[in-house]
């Protein structure tokens, strides 16, 4: 009988994070292609009317105000990314859940080619929610380099 080898506990929380993910791009994936040939803007504003948000607030009207220039063209754009994003974390959950080695090494690769990006995103428009992003994506990319490291190839 084959020993099980380790699975750390920190794996398996990036696996379920990576997972949850992907849930959440391909939800917003679906919506997207939901409001295809609608007039987003006035189904937005009758979720801000149906929770009863101020729609005279500057964040609503600002969002109002962007979601009336999205058209079919980039709602499908949208939802294509979304679906390809989604992949990937698809991709990294399920390698790392099953401990795969190569979703380790495809994690790091993946998580650490947008990392520049993120940092310059971050200087351009300085965010709390940023700089979260920032600092989780990079403890996951020092945290799997180390599990790597740490573990001889099987």
């Amino acid at each position: 009988m084959p020993v099980s080898k380790p699975h750390s506990r920190g794996l398996l929380l990036i696996a379920v994070f990576k997972l949850l993910k992907a849930i959440a791009l391909i939800g917003v994936g679906i919506g997207a292609l939901k409001l295809l040939h609608k007039d987003v803007a006035g189904v937005v504003d009758g979720w801000v009317n149906a929770f009863r948000v101020d729609p005279h607030n500057r964040y609503v009207y600002w969002l109002l105000e962007k979601l009336a220039k999205v058209d079919d063209r980039r709602l499908k754009e949208l939802s294509i990314g979304t679906f390809i994003y989604a992949g990937v974390f698809l991709t990294e959950g399920i390698g790392l859940a099953l401990r795969k080695r190569w979703a380790e090494y495809f994690t790091i690769i993946v998580t650490g080619s947008f990392l520049p990006l993120e940092f310059y995103e971050l200087l351009r428009h300085a965010s709390f929610a940023k700089a979260v992003a920032l600092l989780l994506n990079v403890a996951v990319v020092v945290y799997l380099i180390w599990e790597v490291r740490s573990r001889p190839a099987a």
